[in-house]
Order: structure tokens, then sequence, then C-alpha cells
């Protein structure tokens, strides 16, 4: 979540460490019963949302974009490998360019696959929000990316 936020290791290392000590700090505020992570990942995520605040830096991250390999998978010849590595690094870019709210959303829905209703609670916005954000990313997304063939 925090390199999401904040497109940095080093600030994302540091924003993660802060978020770890408030949400120890915070644990009395934990509704038991409730899902951790997002819990957790809001807290991480608005340390993250202060540290740029607070330098004055628009947040970029970087994602990995692309199929996941299984250890058995045949790898593709380097042709495809290049092709596909080229589309990844468009999608990334694309990413990249969205407004920094609909990034984050895709960000915690597609690459650390929580579900709507964990996204709105580690985004600290409703589900139907996440739901539009997403929606008009994708829709972005599409049109800006809509040669590429994923």
């Amino acid at each position: 979540m925090a390199y999401l936020v904040t497109g940095t290791a080093a600030d994302a290392e540091d924003a993660a460490q802060e978020g770890f000590v408030k949400a120890y700090l915070q644990m009395d505020r934990f509704k038991p019963g409730s899902p951790f992570r997002p819990w957790l990942l809001g807290i991480v995520g608005n340390e993250a949302r202060n540290r740029l605040r607070s330098e004055g830096r628009r947040a970029v991250y970087e994602t990995r974009a692309g199929s996941r390999r299984d250890a058995g998978t045949i790898q593709p010849d380097p042709e495809s490998a290049a092709e596909r590595l080229d589309i990844d690094q468009r999608l990334v870019a694309a990413v990249n360019r969205l407004p920094d709210k609909e990034r984050v959303v895709i960000g915690l829905r597609y690459f650390l696959e929580l579900s709507e209703t964990e996204t709105a609670e580690a985004a600290g916005i409703t589900r139907g929000t996440v739901k539009s954000r997403i929606s008009r990313a994708l829709g972005r997304l599409r049109d800006e990316a809509g040669d590429l063939h994923v």
C-alpha cells in the first residue's frame, strides 16, 4: 500500500514502518471480528499520503504488470517475451498516468487483490466510490491503451 502511494521503495519502507507503529499503538481501535488487513492497509496508506503531502511530491508507483507464471510453465520465445514486456511497460505507464485516487483503487483492487469491500476500507471510502473510481479508471485505461492486446 505504501509503495502504491509513494512510488519509491525508501519512502514506502518509512511509511510502512510508521504505519505499523501507529497500528500497534491504536490496536484498541481495531474492531474484533473485522478483517485486519484492510484496517492495517488504511493506516499505512494514510501515513504514506501524509508523507507525500509534507514533502509536496506527487505519488507515482510502479507495478509489475503481466501474468503470473507457474514453475512448470513453458517460457515464451524471446520475441514473444519482448513483445509482452513492451505491453507491460506501456500498461504500467498508463496506470501511472491515472489520477491518484483512481490509481490507488486500481492498485488495491487488482495488484494487491483486495475485494471491493477491503479496498473501500483500506482507502477510507465507500464501496460505491470504489466501484465508480474503478469504472472510470478502467475506461481511461481502455481508451489510452486501446491498441494493447493484454
